[in-house]
């Protein structure tokens, strides 16, 4: 059936040549061979003879949705059983790929056009899959859908029907060249979403919220009238708890929309296009940026505001989000797997964000409920949770809560003793004394509205802990931020994750020698090493505090580094790379197989001569923040 069909649709498709399909027609010669083949998967499905020997594993479930989906001919179903079977059956070739290629292709084009597959499946196939699935010159089935250029009855029921047994039949060739070449095929593992908890804002969807979202989408002007039904569909979804069915049209929808809106708040109507072959589509990637292609502002993220648009970043473009576009539509998750709380999330904001495009007086209406309310409130409060500045934050505060666990961690008497007898270390006086001198003169950088009475004096060490809290609740701007910034907040984040590596070491290790001491298993160099690691825990406790008081106070002042020209950035960089190779130094040195405590207070003290050094010349980025304040003065 499959290189039937495959004879058939080139001949169609190559006699018709033609460069628009999607907005010229319905490609024909394609179309009519489409229908002959769903008359054909109608009496097999009607049979019980069609047999989803696919090359993916998730298939199973999947097909017998999209039968479903055929035998109802309800054309949002029929769409939103296209978008699965796309992205499954990309996540599938791209596992064949990786049978005989290394890397495999990220763009599904240029891996249907791989020579790889096209030695598994033979070249006829591939070249009836790109017709479907792989060219902007073609039928672009994928894209057109994904990015939400097609309305529900534009989706031919046929193109699906046609795509089922494509499917179909290239596991039946996959499984003839698996035992012909006597590979085993292995499965990549799907993606887990563990980031969507951190992104947790917005309540549980309540009936009433549902209620009033229904009458919503049909009053706003943000969504196209044609394109109801997949908001009338998702509801459906959700309430079904069918998450990801829910999220995927809610994504795609929301790409429409903004579309629109996009196009009309920078004045380019020619951007509001269906899908066209010769021209770039209008995708998320540019409605999101900073700047337009020709350089000009773009206007959207003005109109929407910050809050809007750090959900928009956080839930689809930061690295360390969820990415869930991008993880949907690749098939890098597992669908029955999909977290309720992606889909709950991205209906209360797809909800908030409706409301700003309805009548002013019905608004008013809809925010006597209190529900409503809540959700605006929440929505317009909302700041990133997954930009580098934001995992800064949360890493500080972590690596801060478990140094607050060592002195927790009670000692065996005897050990307590002879660690108190051994005090009175000189290195170990002086590192305490710069630390004193490096933390009051930080302190006096702290901005006012976050500096207790007793900032003015010493900062006793009890209160660092609170102080770090208090810092880290200051908002920093995040949105579109410059490569300067990024550069040095990646150089911030290593810093942190090295120290929290010698918090976890240090307790682990002081944990498993109080253990040992206790039992008196210790040899008699362990029980000294022992002992030098309790001497100079409280000289590392305090330094590790430091060093993440000083991360703070730059990274709230992280925009400065736009002041600084260009050799004062280099000597910036380098002092940051000199902490960075202090907490690897040190990370090396507490870990179990080395335990070099001495040598780690040495480190210790010659890294704290050059924050001193440094301190002095005023050219931390907290020290800029200060001048500039003197000027506005």
């Amino acid at each position: 059936m499959v290189m039937y069909a495959g004879r058939k649709l080139q001949i169609a498709w190559f006699i018709q040549n033609q460069p628009r399909i999607w907005t010229t027609g319905k490609a024909c010669g394609c179309w009519a061979l489409c229908a002959r083949l769903s008359i054909c998967i109608c009496c097999l499905c009607s049979r019980g003879s069609l047999k989803c020997d696919t090359p993916r594993r998730s298939s199973g479930q999947l097909f017998p949705e999209i039968l479903d989906a055929l035998r109802s001919l309800e054309s949002p179903s029929i769409s939103l059983s296209l978008m699965k079977l796309t992205s499954c059956l990309e996540r599938a070739l791209g596992d064949v790929y990786l049978l005989i290629g290394k890397d495999c292709p990220f763009l599904l084009r240029d891996l249907l056009a791989s020579e790889e597959l096209a030695q598994v499946f033979g070249q006829p196939v591939m070249d009836v899959l790109q017709v479907f699935v792989g060219s902007p010159r073609g039928l672009n089935l994928r894209n057109v859908l994904w990015h939400g250029f097609a309305a529900p009855p534009e989706v031919p029921p046929e193109y699906c029907s046609m795509l089922v047994l494509l499917t179909v039949g290239l596991g039946q060739l996959l499984k003839g060249y698996l035992q012909q070449t006597n590979f085993t095929l292995a499965h990549r593992p799907f993606v887990t979403l563990t980031s969507v908890e951190d992104l947790i804002i917005f309540p549980d969807v309540t009936t009433e919220v549902l209620s009033v979202l229904e009458e919503v989408m049909k009053k706003s002007t943000f969504i196209l009238k044609i394109m109801l039904p997949y908001w009338e569909v998702a509801l459906t979804k959700l309430k079904s708890h069918r998450f990801a069915d829910c999220a995927i049209l809610l994504l795609v929808q929301l790409e429409t929309g903004l579309r629109k809106v996009f196009a009309e708040v920078n004045e380019c109507p020619k951007r509001l296009l269906t899908a066209e072959s010769t021209a770039l589509y209008t995708t998320f990637d540019e409605i999101l940026a900073k700047h337009l292609n020709d350089g000009k502002i773009n206007q959207l993220p003005v109109f929407l505001g910050e809050p809007a648009m750090e959900f928009l970043w956080d839930f689809l473009n930061h690295q360390e989000g969820p990415r869930l576009r991008d993880r949907l539509s690749h098939g890098e998750v597992s669908l029955p797997e999909f977290p309720k709380a992606a889909a709950t999330q991205l209906l209360a904001f797809s909800f908030v964000l409706l409301l700003r495009f309805i009548d002013e007086d019905l608004l008013s209406v809809f925010k006597e409920k209190a529900a409503v309310r809540s959700l605006i409130n929440l929505a317009v409060a909302y700041v990133s949770r997954c930009h580098p500045a934001s995992q800064l934050k949360k890493q500080v505060l972590s690596c801060g809560g478990r140094l607050g666990t060592w002195p927790l961690r009670p000692l065996p008497e005897e050990a307590g003793r002879e660690a108190a007898r051994s005090e009175g270390d000189s290195e170990t006086d002086a590192c305490s004394s710069l630390i004193r001198e490096i933390v009051a003169e930080l302190c006096c950088h702290v901005p006012e509205t976050h500096r207790a009475a007793h900032l003015s004096g010493p900062l006793p060490p009890e209160e660092w802990p609170r102080l770090l809290h208090a810092l880290c609740s200051i908002p920093v701007r995040t949105l579109f931020c410059p490569r300067a910034v990024l550069e040095v907040l990646a150089v911030l984040r290593r810093v942190s994750s090295h120290c929290h590596r010698v918090c976890d070491q240090v307790a682990a290790c002081v944990e498993l020698r109080r253990r040992q001491w206790e039992d008196r298993s210790l040899r008699s160099r362990q029980r000294r090493n022992y002992l030098r690691l309790v001497r100079s825990m409280k000289l590392l406790s305090s330094m590790l505090y430091l060093i993440l008081l000083l991360i703070v106070l730059e990274l709230i002042n992280i925009h400065m580094i736009l002041g600084k020209n260009a050799s004062e950035y280099q000597q910036y960089l380098r002092f940051l790379k000199c902490v960075l190779q202090y907490t690897e130094n040190l990370a090396a040195y507490t870990s179990q197989d080395k335990n070099k405590w001495d040598e780690a207070v040495h480190l210790t003290h010659a890294a704290l001569l050059k924050i001193w050094t440094f301190t002095e010349k005023k050219q931390m980025l907290t020290h800029l923040a200060k001048k500039s304040m003197s000027k506005v003065i």
